[in-house]
């Protein structure tokens, strides 16, 4: 038995397996602070080393608190579980999203909008009375809109992406998907002019300012493609998902599963039973663990078989970007915000 005060190995090699990935991570942000503040070339995809070691340190301090209990501190500023983030590095994770913001930063010639968050809520009420939904369904697809935005780029309007060469724009989409997202678009353009002739309006003004530019890199068409492409499909079932999960927070986690895992959550939707629905291809549990799902710690990484309640529960990471799209749709539904 140990004596108070000692470290078991299996403790021990917990902790130096820590202090490795932390000091791993502080390196490779302090590399990518020098090399952006002194303008050297960056290599392909930035974010990617700096992702991963993010998720190493999140991932053995997970590891060290199932072994190590006693190390599980005080909650942290951003919302992740104490037993998978020490709260004294709240500023290394700070860094790691101003450095995310610069590398990301849209082209000089993106053309962004004065209204971003208005945008988004306003092409995704259209998008769903287009669809049918009546006015209280059409807010919820509204919310629901604004909630991706943020959960795909914080909220920044067309921006690229450090960890991706294909993905870019304001809901982060690859051309083929927004291409696609485009033509749904002029199916139901009729509706929307018949429904909205200010929106339609607004939405011709865009195309005619795009010129040659990657739609992805306007706001306007960048947010509507996408929603067409990935989540208009969805919006006639919103009266079910709200009923079936009253939680806002629940029914933004969902839409935002659309976006990463589409297949298995219209399946799940089609089953009845959403929540039961089990995920068990290795495939599958690969996308979401790349989306910072079952990710940290042996435990976590080690599940082959999840359920939709389970997926939702584990996605942490979301909570805040959605609690400030709830935030901001309330304003615009109050006029102050755009």
């Amino acid at each position: 038995m140990a004596q108070p005060g000692e470290l078991t190995k299996a403790q021990s090699d917990a902790l130096a397996a820590y202090d490795q990935a932390l000091n791993g991570f502080k390196s490779i942000l302090r590399q990518r602070r020098a090399q952006i503040d002194s303008k050297q070339s960056l290599p392909n995809l930035p974010g990617q080393a700096l992702y991963l070691a993010r998720n190493s340190t999140m991932s053995t301090y997970k590891d060290l608190t199932d072994v190590l209990p006693s190390r599980i501190g005080r909650p942290n500023k951003l919302g992740i579980p104490p037993a998978y983030f020490d709260a004294g590095l709240e500023p290394l994770l700070d860094e790691y999203v101003r450095l995310f913001e610069v590398m990301q930063a849209p082209p000089a010639n993106a053309q962004k909008s004065d209204t971003p968050f208005k945008d988004v809520v306003d092409l995704g009420r259209v998008i769903a009375r287009a669809k049918g939904l009546g006015a209280a369904d059409a807010e919820a697809a509204g919310r629901i809109s604004l909630g991706l935005f943020f959960a795909e780029t914080n909220g920044n309007q067309t921006i690229g992406n450090a960890r991706s060469n294909k993905y870019k724009g304001s809901l982060q989409t690859g051309p083929p998907e927004a291409e696609n997202g485009r033509r749904k678009w002029a199916a139901i353009k009729p509706s929307v002019a018949s429904l909205d002739p200010g929106l339609s309006l607004r939405d011709d003004r865009e195309e005619a300012r795009l010129g040659n530019l990657d739609r992805r890199y306007n706001h306007w068409t960048s947010v509507r493609d996408a929603l067409m492409n990935a989540h208009a499909d969805i919006f006639p079932q919103i009266p079910a998902i709200v009923k079936a999960l009253p939680d806002p927070i629940d029914q933004l986690k969902l839409f935002e599963l659309i976006q990463i895992i589409p297949s298995p959550t219209k399946s799940a939707l089609r089953s009845g039973n959403p929540m039961s629905y089990r995920v068990s291809d290795p495939r599958i549990m690969g996308y979401l663990r790349n989306n910072s799902m079952f990710a940290y710690g042996r435990a976590d990484r080690a599940r082959t078989s999840v359920t939709f309640r389970e997926i939702l529960d584990a996605m942490w990471l979301f909570n805040a970007k959605f609690e400030k799209a709830l935030s901001i749709e309330d304003e615009i539904r109050k006029g102050s915000k755009g």
